[in-house]
This record gives structure tokens, sequence and C-alpha cells, in this order.
């Protein structure tokens, strides 16, 4: 038996040379492994890592970016051309893989006729001990992904790390209630997806959508031919998560590959129109928190959809993401004076604490002033933290409150990415908006683009 594993990488050499490496201390059988790397134009020494100490490995060099898709495409079409292996794995260039991940996903393709996608439970590779999916299902009106068991941790794994994992019994059916060895779902992430090579041959290359639901999209399209897809509980990989990571140009790919799965696998005119209309919506709040150029990406992904244009865009965003580290230049600028920090910004997850601390203390005259927690709770993360006042359980007192902080004077204010203010946004200052590790400034929404956006809205909702 022969099996060959695709992998697609772009900028990250450490992370699939680590892959490769953990790739040697799987657990064999009967079969054979070949190892096809698909390089999409990385500039980080990524191909040159690889043919150095990984000499046997297969790789293709695409001239371009051309995403998951067109990297996965690449590698699908390299295995159509072959009639020699049985089973193709698909692997995210960015994960780790348990010795036994392979053996198990064989055994339950081995061992059912009907089933021809096995994937991998997935962890999070920065919290080891906590399961980020067990494979997931497709809410068919609105195209959201309902991750099977996600977040439910192991505790008796907590304090190890991944490389440790590695090696430790990885039956899951032994740690997590109710947790049968295999269950069947709707979709597998190709973070770790084994596939019956012929029934990949059957169904043809991916969805040309550059990232994001391609997956999604195969694993629809291979169920109604006929087959099963499952997940594996004694086969695991340990992923990146996608928790801390702040979505911007990617929310284009998001909307209109998902109107176009959904096309395709059985909505109706009305779910797609009322689709559209949730797309606009959501355009509209980033109007209103003060990110017109995400809600820009949302109109273009309904106008690119109904114009059936799909593969790479041309995304060019007005306002850029740098990293925390250069967080302390904005508060050194003297005409930030006067500041306002979010309840939920988080400075030590954000590795902001250092800046802030020597900001004020080279700059005297740099008045910081934060929001207490929802429930009144004062919690001080720097020293002489001056806080203003609680926030009243009320709503309408809320925005009451909020309305006055505008009379603060504030230059600044800083939010969390991850929580964001309708409120806050519109204290007359700039806004900083950060994250576990980026930080982007942008300025105070404007009223006009809200209204046409509202308007845009509601002229779609009314047809």
């Amino acid at each position: 038996m022969n099996i060959l594993i695709i992998i697609v990488t772009w900028n990250k050499k450490k992370y699939v040379l680590d892959l490769l490496n953990s790739i040697t201390t799987l657990e064999r059988s009967n079969y054979s492994i070949d190892i096809l790397v698909v390089d999409n134009a990385s500039e980080d020494g990524t191909t040159d890592a690889i043919k150095t100490i990984y000499p046997q490995v297969n790789l293709i060099c695409n001239p371009e970016n051309i995403g998951g898709t067109g990297g996965f495409n690449t590698g699908l079409k390299w295995a159509f051309t072959k009639d020699n292996y049985q089973y193709l794995w698909l692997l995210d260039n960015d994960v780790l893989v348990h010795q036994q991940a392979l053996i198990e996903l064989v055994t339950v393709l081995e061992e059912n006729p009907d089933i021809a996608i096995a994937g991998s439970t997935m962890l999070q590779l920065d919290y080891p001990w906590r399961v980020n999916e067990m494979g997931a299902f497709i809410e068919r009106v609105t195209g959201k992904l309902i991750l099977n068991r996600h977040l439910e941790t192991i505790p008796n794994w907590q304090g190890y790390s991944a490389q440790e994992l590695l090696k430790k019994d990885g039956d899951l059916t032994k740690h997590l209630i109710h947790c049968q060895p295999y269950m069947d779902v709707e979709y597998v992430a190709a973070a770790s997806l084994l596939i019956k090579a012929d029934v990949a041959k059957q169904a043809g290359i991916w969805r040309d959508y550059f990232i994001h639901f391609d997956d999604v999209e195969w694993c629809l399209r291979i169920a109604d031919m006929g087959y099963r897809v499952v997940v594996s509980a004694k086969s695991l990989i340990w992923h990146l998560s996608a928790i801390a990571k702040i979505p911007t140009w990617i929310l284009y790919y998001d909307n209109r590959n998902v109107l176009d799965l959904l096309t395709n696998h059985g909505a109706s005119q009305t779910d797609l129109k009322n689709l559209q209309r949730y797309i606009l919506k959501k355009a509209v709040y980033y109007h209103i928190i003060g990110k017109p150029d995400l809600a820009q990406l949302h109109y273009d992904a309904v106008n690119d959809f109904n114009n059936k244009r799909y593969g790479k865009k041309d995304i060019k965003l007005n306002h850029t993401y740098k990293n925390n580290s250069e967080i302390g230049q904005v508060l050194m600028e003297p005409t930030i004076k006067q500041v306002l920090v979010s309840w939920p910004i988080n400075v030590y997850a954000m590795g902001i604490q250092e800046a802030i601390v020597k900001a004020q203390i080279q700059r005297p005259e740099l008045q910081i002033d934060w929001i207490p927690l929802p429930n009144g709770e004062i919690l001080p993360q720097v020293p002489r933290t001056r806080f203003v006042k609680p926030m009243p359980k009320s709503r309408f007192k809320r925005l009451v409150n909020y309305w006055r902080l505008r009379r603060g004077n504030y230059d600044l204010v800083v939010q969390s990415d991850y929580q964001p203010s309708i409120f806050l946004s519109w204290i007359k200052a700039d806004l900083l908006f950060v994250n576990d590790e980026t930080f982007c400034r942008r300025t105070k929404p404007l009223l006009n683009d809200i209204l046409k956006a509202v308007w845009k809205y509601l002229v779609t909702y009314m047809k």
C-alpha cells in the first residue's frame, strides 16, 4: 500500500520543518509513504531548507502564491497522474501529527468501504490539552461551521506541551465522555484529511476559492457522491488556534465562498438572499465600529459572488496591522496626551504592559484612563492605574456613561479587537484596535458612511 502526503506551504519555514520532523516519527503498518510539498512562492528560505534537510521530499514550487486552494489543487493534479497511491493525506503546514495519526486514519478507511474521508481530531497547538474540533457540521442556511466538541479539555494532559503529547496514548475515547472511535460528520479540515485516491480523482479538484471553505465544499461534494465522511478520535493533530487571529482580508473570501458553497449544496434562493442581507448587515457593523475597509470587503464579496468572480482577488486595505512591539511608538507621540483603555484589553496576553509603563514614566503628562470590568470590578494591570467610574448594569445608563466619556477630551481610545465597543468608537478620538499579536490605528467612524451602508442594507432587504 502506498500513501502520498500532500502539504501546502507559504512562508512558514519553521512550522513546515517541524511538521516534516513529526512525520518521521509516524507509526507505520504495511505501507510506504511519499511526501509532496507544494510551495506557494515562499520568501523565507523554505524550499532551500527542505531540499537540504529532507532531500527525499518531492517539491513543487509555484511561481506565485495561489492560496490553499491552488496549492492543494497543484498537489492533487500531480497525484492524479500517478496510479500507485491508494490514499492521499492532506496536511496543513502548521500542524504536528501524533505518531499514530496516520495508522488510525488508514484503519478506518480500510475497514469501512463506505467511508471515503477520515479526518483527525484537531487540538490547539497553543493549548495542547484543548480540542479545537472533531470535524464539523454546516448550518445550511447561514453557512456557519458548527465545530464538533469545540473547546472540550483533556484534564490529564494539562501542563504538557504538544511535543510531549505526540507520543502519549492518543485514544480520546479514554478521556472524553460519550466519545466513539470515529464519528460521522459533514466536514473535516484539510489540516489532516485522508481520502481514498480513486474517490479523490472521481470527485476532482477543489473549487477555485483561493482560501477557506474549499475543503468544506469538497467534503460535501464527496458526501453527495454517496460516501461517508468521518473524524477519528484516535488520530490526533495539533494546529495553531484561530481564536486569537483577527480576520481582515480573509473576510472577503469567507463571505464570497460560503455563498457559492451554499448555492452548490442545496440552499434556496430565499436562503441565499437572506444570507446576502446578513453579510450587508455585518458591513454596517464594521462601519459603525470604525473599520470601513473591512465593510467594503463584504460588499465586494456579495458583488463578486453575483458576478461569478472567484479565485484570488487583489485586496488592498486602507489600514494595516503592526506588531504589538511597536505600540510604544504611538504612546510616545506628543499629540497623544489623554488615552482611554477599554476593559477587555489584557496587557499581559497582548504583550503591551511594558510599553505602557515606559510611556507613562517618560511622559508624565500622559494620562491613561481605564474602564472597569462590566461588574464594576477594579482590576489594575499597570502601576498607578487610574479608572473612570464603573459602568452601570442598565444598558441605557451605560449608554449615557459612554456618551459622557466624549467630554474627556481623549486623543486615543484603545479597544480589544476581540470585543470592540460600538459606543467607544464614537468618542471624539483616534481608535487603536489591539489583539494578542498586532494593533491597527484608525480614525473615528463617519456618519455619512454609516448612513450609506444602512441604506444599502435596507434597499437589499426590501427586494
